[in-house]
């Protein structure tokens, strides 16, 4: 794998990772739970639907804002 290829898969690991986060944050508040419990919905809910836990996350922020996800890591 080439440098350009890993730094291209790295940052698209962490925008994921910040979607994630995101969508995380969202659920506490509509759930009033903790990070843990948030996340354990998620991935419920994401296997539930038989969808993968980034395109579930990508639909729950999308669902609150019509911004794009941007990461603040520089890769």
């Amino acid at each position: 794998m080439g440098h350009k290829s890993t730094a291209e898969h790295l940052r698209a690991a962490l925008e994921s990772r910040t979607t994630i986060d995101l969508a995380v944050g969202i659920i506490m508040v509509q759930n009033k739970c903790s990070q843990d419990e948030a996340f354990a919905i998620l991935h419920r809910a994401a296997g539930n639907r038989n969808v993968k836990l980034r395109d579930l996350v990508s639909r729950v922020v999308q669902a609150v804002t019509a911004e794009t996800v941007k990461t603040h890591f520089v890769a």
